[in-house]
């Protein structure tokens, strides 16, 4: 067979996947010692969001793009898996989040959120699928929520998928850089959303039965959420969101909250400009922030730790940032953070996502200069 030239190699790579061999152990300084970092899969097309399957059968990747992709044990990256619906992908659009079902050993379902188009613009939508038996394939995927009315052209989609132990899924939206739309409570911009997995509306939302509000909404006034995680020890859900230039923020949303954007925020517009609608960082009848950074890191993934590998880490928030290119340590006490230290510098790379693995190492995946999923662990333990 003669020997492919390089065009014609990197065209059966893209159809049949990546070609990978691990990387050796590199070794980077933290306050707790030694942190090992080892990559997992490289050669990822911006890479969103990452899923673990059971029984050590590897790792789901959205690529924002629009390809879902299976990374096995060892780190082969396999071709794009069908049955993904087609995403509005401009600007900041495409296929987002994943999240598997929490019964994923009986029904395989595997939850996506995305962008897509339609009247007046575009907007986040979720839907699920059953995933094939030889995870090539997702099938039978339908729709369960759309966000409502239409109004991107290509920014602030959000978005993140929590399962709460009641068995509700929170969905993190984005104001689709339309400030207003927050604080409307007939619109779904700008707010976090609790359903059931089917997509109902649990009887207990803080809007049943509200006039000119939608049923759907939990909490409101928020900008652009791109993190969000279920506290391991409280149940409680944490979200993290974008400022404008400045003010980038964690919340606790509680049901029926406002927490306050556009009216209140530590930012400012980009232009330097003060937000048109603001009246100051903080504003009676809406809820401070739980933590704020004044300067942003534009932070996205959010990852608890509890796991039993690495006990320094236990009691732990851990949040990506893309601007700030740092894997963001919040050392907890209680629900109170108390210290805060960067990670993974050196990189040099936007962290768009970051979880806690079965195993108990922590996974993130970078989005530049060239995506990749990296396993992180404490080489002292």
């Amino acid at each position: 067979m003669p020997r492919l030239k390089p065009l014609a190699a990197l065209g059966l790579i893209a159809l049949f996947g990546y070609q990978h061999s691990f990387a050796e152990d590199r070794q980077l300084t933290s306050e707790l010692g030694p942190v090992t970092l080892q990559t997992i899969a490289d050669g990822l097309t911006s890479p969103w969001a990452v899923a673990f399957l059971p029984d050590a059968q590897g790792y789901l990747v959205t690529e924002r793009p629009g390809t879902l992709r299976r990374v096995s044990a060892d780190g082969q990256v396999s071709a794009p898996i069908s049955g993904v619906p087609e995403v509005f992908a401009v600007g900041q659009g495409g296929l987002l989040d994943i999240a598997l079902s929490p019964d994923f050993a009986e029904d395989r379902l595997v939850y996506l959120s995305y962008s897509e188009e339609g009247d007046g613009g575009a907007g986040t939508a979720v839907g699920r699928g059953k995933l094939s038996a030889d995870t090539t394939a997702l099938e039978d995927f339908e729709v369960i929520f759309r966000q409502q009315p239409k109004l991107s052209s290509g920014t602030h989609f959000g978005s993140r998928l929590v399962f709460d132990r009641e068995g509700h899924l929170f969905i993190a939206l984005g104001d689709n850089n339309n400030r207003p739309t927050a604080q409307d409570l007939d619109k779904l911009q700008g707010k976090v959303v609790r359903i059931f997995p089917d997509g109902r509306i649990p009887e207990d939302n803080p809007f049943i039965s509200r006039d000119g509000a939608r049923e759907e909404i939990w909490s409101y006034g928020h900008r652009n959420q791109q993190g969000a995680a279920l506290n391991p020890w409280s149940g409680r859900l944490w979200t993290h969101e974008h400022g404008p230039r400045g003010g980038d923020e964690i919340n606790i949303p509680e049901a029926g909250k406002n927490y306050g954007w556009p009216l209140a925020t530590h930012g400012v517009n980009y232009s330097m400009l003060a937000i048109p609608e603001a009246k100051g960082k903080t504003l009676e009848g809406t809820e401070a922030p739980y933590h704020v950074w004044e300067r942003s890191p534009a932070i996205s993934g959010m990852a608890f730790y509890d796991g039993e590998r690495f006990p320094a880490w236990q009691h732990n928030l851990f949040i990506g940032a893309l601007a700030g290119q740092a894997l963001i340590r919040l050392q907890l006490d209680g629900d109170k953070i108390v210290h805060e230290e960067r990670l993974l510098e050196s990189l040099r790379a936007r962290i768009r996502d970051v979880r806690q693995g079965p195993d108990g190492y922590l996974y993130v995946l970078t989005e530049t200069p060239k995506g990749q999923l990296l396993r992180l662990g404490l080489s002292s333990e």
